[in-house]
C-alpha cells in the first residue's frame, strides 16, 4: 500500500462496500452509477473523515500525544467524529464551533451533530466568525498552549491549508486503493469518481491515490464551501502536499487535472436549493440512501447535472464517494414539513 509508512489508528469499519444502484440508474437513464459507502465507516454514525482520522490520530499518538483538539461548523461531521475516535482512544477532547450558517431553525444548532457533541461529553467552544480559516485554527493551536499547562499533550487538527500537512488526505489514499480491489474483483472499470469538495482533504487524497496509483481516471469535485477558483487552487495545494508524503514528484499532479465546479454551492455553505432537495429526495425514494445537505447532496446534485448533460456515456462506471453527514439532516426539518 502507498500509506504503509505512515502510522495509523484503527478506528474505522473497513473495507466499506461498493454497491451498484440500479434503480438510480435506470432512473437517470444515464451510466452506470456506483456508489462508495464511507457513509458506513462506523465510527460515531460513520462518514470520511473517520478514514481522515485514522491518520491524524495516528500521527498524534506516534507524538506522544493524549489530547485532541479541532473546529468545524455548528453542524460539522468532521467535530463529532474528532470526538469520538478521542474518546476511542481514551483521549482528552474540547472542539470549536464556528457560525457559518445564517437564518437556519433552532434544530441546526440543537439536533444533528451538535447534539452528538454534547452527548459524547466534549469540551464545546463556540467562534462567531464563519470565514476565518486561519483565526478559527489559532484558537484551537491558543487552547493548546493553555492545556499544555494542565499537563496535557494535544494534537491540533487544523483546517487551513497553508502551512499545514494534509495527514487525513492519506485516508483517501488508501480509500482508492481499496476500492481499486473491490472494483477489479467485480469486473468494473472505474471511468470517473465524483466527490464533494470543501477541507480538500478527500478531494486531494483520492487524486492523490489515483495518480499514485497510475490510475487514468478524472476526478469530479463538486465545491461546498468556497468558489470553483479558490478550491481548485486548495486542492492543487494539498494534493502537491500529498504527493510529497508519497515521495512521488508533486509536478505528476496539474491543474487540468483538478476538477473543481461550484455550480451546486448555491447561497454558500449548509444551504438549501431546489437541486439539493431533489437530490435528497432522489437518493432516498429510488435507493434508500440519505444524503446530508452540505457535502452529498450538494455533489450528488453535482453529478446528476452531468448525467441530465450527457457528459457520460451509457456504457460507463461513474463512482459517486458517499462521505457521510447522515446526522445533519435532523436540522432540516424544512425538508419533510408538510409531508
Amino acid at each position: 500500500m502507498l500509506t504503509n509508512k505512515f502510522p495509523k489508528a484503527n478506528l474505522a469499519h473497513l473495507p466499506t462496500p461498493l454497491e451498484f444502484m440500479p434503480n438510480l440508474t435506470k432512473h437517470l437513464n444515464g451510466p452506470k452509477l456506483w456508489i462508495k459507502r464511507d457513509d458506513a465507516t462506523g465510527l460515531a454514525m460513520g462518514g470520511n473523515k473517520v478514514r481522515q482520522l485514522e491518520y491524524y490520530v495516528g500521527k498524534a499518538q506516534a507524538d506522544g500525544c493524549d489530547a485532541l483538539l479541532t473546529t468545524g461548523a455548528v453542524q460539522s461531521n468532521h467535530v463529532r467524529q474528532t470526538i469520538a475516535a478521542a474518546r476511542k482512544m481514551g483521549w482528552y477532547v474540547e472542539a470549536q464551533l464556528e457560525h457559518r450558517v445564517d437564518g437556519r431553525m433552532p434544530e441546526y444548532d440543537n439536533s444533528g451533530n451538535p447534539f452528538l457533541d454534547k452527548l459524547m461529553g466534549a469540551k464545546l467552544h463556540y467562534y462567531p466568525v464563519g470565514e476565518d480559516e486561519g483565526g478559527a485554527d489559532q484558537a484551537m493551536y491558543d487552547r493548546a498552549e493553555e492545556l499544555k499547562k494542565d499537563g496535557y499533550n494535544p494534537f491540533v487538527i487544523p483546517l487551513g491549508a497553508v502551512g499545514k500537512t494534509p495527514w487525513g488526505a492519506l485516508g483517501y489514499v488508501e480509500c482508492i486503493e481499496e476500492t481499486l480491489l473491490q472494483a477489479t474483483a467485480t469486473g468494473m472499470k472505474i471511468d470517473a469518481i465524483v466527490v464533494p469538495t470543501g477541507s480538500a482533504n478527500t478531494h486531494a487524497g483520492v487524486l492523490g491515490g489515483v495518480i499514485g496509483l497510475g490510475l487514468d481516471i478524472p476526478v469530479y469535485g463538486f465545491c461546498v464551501r468556497r468558489d470553483m477558483y479558490a478550491q481548485h487552487e486548495r486542492v492543487l495545494v494539498k494534493t502537491r502536499k500529498v504527493l510529497q508524503l508519497l515521495d512521488i514528484d508533486e509536478n505528476a499532479v496539474t491543474g487540468d487535472m483538478v476538477k473543481c465546479d461550484d455550480w451546486v454551492l448555491g447561497p454558500g455553505y449548509g444551504q438549501l436549493t431546489e437541486e439539493v432537495e431533489e437530490a435528497i429526495a432522489m437518493l432516498g425514494r429510488e435507493e434508500g440512501i440519505l444524503l446530508d445537505p452540505t457535502y452529498t447532496a450538494k455533489s450528488m446534485a453535482g453529478m446528476i447535472r452531468m448525467i441530465r448533460e450527457g457528459e457520460f456515456t451509457k456504457d460507463q462506471n461513474i463512482l459517486y464517494l458517499h462521505t457521510g453527514g447522515t446526522p445533519a439532516l435532523f436540522g432540516y426539518p424544512e425538508l419533510v414539513a408538510g409531508k
